[in-house]
């Protein structure tokens, strides 16, 4: 059987694979904004004075950096559905499994972050009789976040690349769409090329992108 390359056809199905670029960008846009925040807070646990605190939270991030992405989500969606009674769709599983994981890897991000942060401005806190969550809001999580941008960055970037897993449960992302095509016309090479391109195109300039911010950054933290 000669295979015959063909890229002609693809303005005829471009808009359907900007759709799942869309579906991608926004599952993508969601789930850092939730992991970010969710990460935050299990970097908190992690620099708990509590040991069951401290565990839980170790526990979370050991388990979710420490196994695929892709199991965390046929678990969500097949698994959590039977465990709770609870009818969950492939869009709430992606968007569970994605945050989830988020949080794992951007906790690292900021707990290191805030170990940047002198003792100084702790016992500031305290003389001024601020309470935990003044100080946490004021004081912790504004320079916590400025230095760890560069970093969450780079981890929006692998989680843009780890989105095209949820095309697994029949998500109508950029890789779902494009498989679709590819089995429908019959030309899997053009169809995937241009997928993959699709994604380095994205992925490529964050990923320059992130050098910059972070030159930039610690020239204003050192400022």
């Amino acid at each position: 059987m000669t295979y015959h390359f063909s890229f002609g056809f693809m303005l005829d199905y471009w808009s359907a694979l900007l759709i799942g670029l869309t579906t991608t960008l926004e599952l993508t846009l969601i789930c850092v904004v939730l992991g970010a925040l969710l990460g935050f807070v299990v970097s908190l646990m992690r620099t708990s004075e509590s040991r069951l605190i401290y565990a839980i939270g170790s526990v979370y991030v050991e388990l979710f950096r420490g196994t695929p992405v892709l199991i965390q989500i046929f678990w969500i969606f097949f698994c959590l559905p039977i465990v709770l009674h609870v009818e969950i769709g492939n869009l709430s599983s992606a968007i569970i499994a994605l945050s989830l994981y988020m949080a794992a890897i951007s906790s690292e991000t900021f707990r290191a972050a805030m170990k940047a942060i002198s003792r100084e401005q702790h016992d500031a806190c305290v003389a001024l009789g601020l309470a935990p969550l003044a100080k946490i809001t004021r004081v912790i999580f504004p320079q916590t976040i400025l230095r760890a941008i560069p970093t969450l960055l780079s981890n929006t970037v692998s989680l843009f690349k780890e989105s095209s897993l949820v095309s697994a449960v029949g998500m109508s992302d950029l890789l779902y769409v494009g498989q679709n095509i590819a089995t429908r016309t019959f030309h899997p090479v053009e169809i995937l090329t241009t997928v993959a391109f699709i994604y380095f195109a994205i992925a490529f300039p964050l990923t320059r992108a992130v050098t910059v911010v972070e030159q930039r950054l610690l020239r204003k933290i050192d400022a």
